[in-house]
């Protein structure tokens, strides 16, 4: 079932499943405003059936990141360009990021576990949407690059808390500053990819996976995940309350006892 496709992005549902596809192939998938603005429509639009989100792109490349449009004194048709956005006030300025923004922060919703099939190129933008979702599968021929800098830019796209997260702040203020490419080997070896496979079977690695996660039981691993996203800010003291608390829900939702 299809529920959206426009501005390059489609929507589809399979029960428990559902795919996000960016699908400007002709443009490397670049983004846009009006692609963000989608985005975050297409999560809101999830029914609550689906368990998993596979976000994935037509053509060779994942995502070229931005599309070039946005750095011309024009900018994007009915869109604020650069210039204006620049001379708007902080509270203006700041309400705009936020609303790009939408389209990377609800991969990683605790009733859904997002996967992003990534190969070819996944630039600036585009390496940030792979790193919103939970886990990514990549082909072997996956280029990630962090290109912001270059441009006199800083990644604002959500993608520096999970890539510190995953590469720790030395290995990711590197990749940042440099804007080099991390190639698919790396990826693997430094967790941005939990698997790297040939392109031909990245879509049939992508379903293994999907079906694995929805062999486990729901509740539970949404009580996992919330466990796992929090970790990090919590003292390992903490992390023990919140485990038996978490337990102590599944325990008496399995045994039928409520409040």
């Amino acid at each position: 079932m299809t529920l959206l496709d426009k501005d390059g992005v489609q929507l589809t549902v399979d029960d428990a499943v559902a795919t996000v596809t960016l699908s400007r192939p002709a443009k490397r998938n670049a983004q846009s405003p009006a692609m963000w603005r989608t985005l975050a429509e297409a999560g809101r639009s999830l029914p609550g059936s689906v368990r998993v989100v596979v976000l994935r792109a037509e053509g060779q490349s994942f995502s070229a990141g931005l599309d070039r449009q946005a750095f011309t004194p024009e900018g994007f048709d009915g869109e604020p360009s650069f210039i204006d956005m620049a001379r708007g006030s902080d509270a203006e300025l700041d309400a705009t990021i936020a609303e790009y923004q939408d389209a990377f922060t609800w991969w990683r919703r605790n009733d859904i576990v997002s996967i992003a099939a990534v190969q070819g190129h996944a630039i600036g933008a585009g390496f940030q949407l792979a790193l919103a979702c939970d886990l990514r599968v990549c082909a072997d021929d996956v280029q990630f690059a962090m290109r912001e800098t270059s441009l006199g830019l800083v990644p604002d796209l959500t993608g520096t808390h999970p890539l510190v997260g995953l590469v720790g702040y030395a290995r990711a203020l590197e990749i940042c500053a440099t804007g080099r490419f991390v190639h698919a080997d790396e990826a693997e070896r430094t967790g941005l990819a939990n698997l790297v496979v040939p392109a031909a079977e990245l879509d049939g690695a992508v379903s293994d996976l999907a079906a694995a996660l929805l062999a486990a039981d729901r509740g539970a691993v949404i009580e996992t995940k919330a466990l796992l996203r929090g970790a990090a800010d919590r003292t390992y003291e903490e992390q023990r309350t919140a485990e038996r608390a978490a337990q102590a829900r599944r325990l008496r939702e399995l045994a039928g006892v409520t409040d």
